[in-house]
């Protein structure tokens, strides 16, 4: 029986479907034409009924007179229209796409602070375009992994793009540029469609991908299509529709871009429906027939509608010349149920063959077989697919426990049941496991399953995840976990990354403890990854800025300030004044008075004030004065004057 499959979110996303129903709704309100700033969608036939509407597409502004009506398309235009409009007094209707907006608001701010702004996509895309007109079209476009240098890099997406083109552009541009930040702006319509494209290709025998041609997203699904179903077909009309490619195959899968209309997939739907199922209705009557005239065999699965339920048995029409029966004994059954009250005359129903001929004229059928061997198939296919299953735990055994899936039992051992010791087993009794078949023999009725193996797959699964979604260069949160006398372990997310002690603080550390908290949070910096040997290097002190690279904005000449004493030496004492930049203090600009011996007048761990005597940038050396900050003390003043005096009598 052949099955159409309609890939899901197909069809008019948010943005489209907005930007149409404004057009729509502007045109039956208005009696002058109302103008679309380009196609508003790239589907030839959804503009050729907006123009009987009265919308019809401009490419520019020029003679357009004051008053009208000017929509936006979804894909967004650039900040020079809305001036310009503005300029001739043209009202603008601004349909852009909500996900596209937000990017416009992101690059003229970034532009704004000066940034280089990237934007990932085609370049003669409309949408890339409009993106670019917020940055003054200074933009570097790419659709491909590049080498390019710049100081504060901003990157951006094309809504349609795929993710791995713009992870791809990404990785490149952060291997030779450490100050990168990025917004993943693809649409999540358009990553759920295309995910959604991906999946039915996988399972079709053959995919038709509808819509214009001139559509990217539409393109793009046609690409993802083709890459995993090898028959896969481009729609743009119902004149084009591959019928007799079509009809050689069972599994027909339908995938539409975000500018195919909801009448346009229908239309391809109804008239695949109508020419494929002529064939296929006279095949079944044939194969009607031929059912009726024959008897099924030991062992062969039946399907029929229920003639007649009594409380000890099911009468079951099979279309031939026999009917079936099901004995109370051969049916599941809970508890005080009748059979009455589980099935009606009319009912269909499934079941095994036992006997072609139950001595009373009747094929013998048996309901609890047909189950039991579905299970078993469902339980082997689920080890062969290493595929996960749900079983219910329901009593603790030697060396393990029972479990049920539907109607089969299996083994569980008790190595098995957990990625960590497992002292009591009967804790798992009553609970529900997601597991792996381990093993499995139909004939002798055994099944192993494991606990473990799912446990393990879903850590390794997971880790893969962080350790993809990370980039040399990115800042990123952790916790710190444990110190060693080098260093720091920080968890950031499911991997742990060394904080070696010399990344730790622009100053000097002699244990981490002085600077960090087991528990604490912080946001650490990817120095360097090894994926081989699952290590990571982190920096905190790369996530401020460096203190002689702010000097000129924290520090002046004049300036008082406080630090601590560090150092003491013979010629002066050196104070921190934050980590990484101390200041000497001369030992003559300590005090007012002669100083012979520092250590009389300081301590390591003082906390004093200074007066900035000197900024050397080039040599990173600053010049501080203790004295300054003090009155001068009276005896020395007394000394002053007193000399003052006799130099006058001479």
């Amino acid at each position: 029986m052949r099955e159409i499959i309609r890939a899901p979110h197909s069809g008019f996303c948010f943005g489209v479907k907005q930007a149409i129903e404004k057009a729509e709704r502007e045109a039956e309100a208005s009696e002058n034409i109302i103008y679309s700033f380009g196609p508003l969608i790239h589907n030839s036939g959804v503009t050729d009924e907006l123009e009987k509407k009265g919308v019809h597409i401009i490419e520019s502004l020029d003679g357009i007179t004051p008053g009208s009506k000017v929509i936006v398309r979804s894909h967004g235009i650039g900040k020079w229209f809305y001036d310009e409009a503005d300029e001739k007094g043209i009202t603008v209707i601004d349909a852009t796409c909500p996900y596209v907006k937000r990017i416009h608001n992101l690059v003229a701010e970034a532009y704004k602070k000066g940034k280089t702004v990237v934007i990932v996509g085609d370049a003669n895309h409309p949408e890339v375009k409009g993106i670019n007109g917020w940055c003054e079209d200074s933009a570097i476009i790419l659709s491909e992994p590049a080498e390019i240098k710049a100081d504060d890099i901003f990157i951006v997406a094309q809504t349609t793009i795929r993710k791995d083109m713009f992870d791809s552009v990404v990785k490149s541009i952060r291997k030779n540029n450490e100050n990168v930040s990025v917004e993943n702006t693809i649409c999540s319509a358009t990553s759920k469609r295309q995910e959604g494209c991906k999946q039915t290709a996988e399972n079709v025998d053959v995919m038709l991908v509808i819509g214009d041609k001139k559509s990217s997203n539409t393109k793009k699904l046609y690409e993802i299509a083709s890459k995993y179903c090898n028959n896969t077909f481009f729609v743009d009309d119902i004149g084009n529709l591959p019928l007799k490619e079509v009809e050689k195959y069972n599994r027909i899968g339908l995938a539409a871009g975000a500018s195919t209309p909801e009448n346009a997939i229908k239309e391809v739907t109804a008239n695949m429906s109508e020419n494929i199922t002529r064939e296929e209705s006279m095949l079944d009557y044939m194969e009607e027939i031929e059912k009726s005239l024959r008897l099924p065999r030991s062992g062969e699965l039946v399907t029929g509608k229920i003639h007649q339920v009594t409380d000890k048995e099911i009468i079951v029409n099979l279309g031939c010349k026999k009917d079936g029966v099901i004995p109370f004994n051969e049916i599941t059954i809970e508890g005080d149920q009748k059979l009455t009250d589980l099935f009606k005359e009319g009912d269909e129903i499934t079941a095994k063959v036992l006997k072609t001929d139950d001595g009373d004229g009747t094929i013998l059928l048996s309901k609890k077989k047909l189950e039991a061997s579905e299970h078993w198939e469902e339980i082997n296919k689920a080890f062969e697919d290493k595929s996960l299953i749900d079983v219910n735990v329901v009593r603790q055994v030697n060396g393990g426990v029972i479990a049920t899936y539907k109607e089969v039992q299996g083994f569980i051992p008790l190595s098995q049941l957990s990625d960590k010791f497992v002292e009591n087993p009967a804790e798992f009794v009553g609970q529900t496991l997601t597991v792996k078949v381990s093993r499995v023999d139909p004939r002798r009725g055994k099944a192993v399953f494991s606990h473990k193996a799912r446990l393990l797959e879903e850590k390794q699964k997971a880790l893969e995840e962080i350790w993809n979604s990370i980039n040399v260069g990115d800042i990123v949160e952790g916790k710190v976990m444990r110190f060693t006398d080098y260093g720091a372990f920080v968890d950031i997310g499911g991997v742990d990354g060394l904080l070696h002690i010399s990344e730790i603080s622009w100053g000097k550390l002699k244990h981490p403890q002085e600077a960090l908290e087991i528990g604490q949070t912080i946001n650490v910096k990817i120095l360097s990854m090894n994926t081989e040997k699952g290590k990571v290097s982190l920096g905190l002190k790369q996530t401020i800025p460096e203190p002689w690279t702010v000097i000129d904005e924290n520090y002046q000449v004049g300036q008082v300030v406080k630090g601590k004493v560090v150092q003491i030496k013979e010629y002066g004492c050196f104070v921190e004044l934050e980590p990484g930049l101390d200041g000497l203090v001369h030992i003559s600009e300590v005090s007012h008075k002669r100083v012979t011996n520092i250590n009389d007048e300081l301590s390591v761990g003082d906390i004093v004030e200074a007066k900035i005597l000197d900024i050397d940038k080039e040599r990173k050396r600053i010049s501080l004065s203790i004295k300054e900050t003090l009155d001068e003390a009276p005896e020395d003043a007394q000394t002053e004057a007193t000399e003052a005096e006799e130099a006058t009598e001479e």
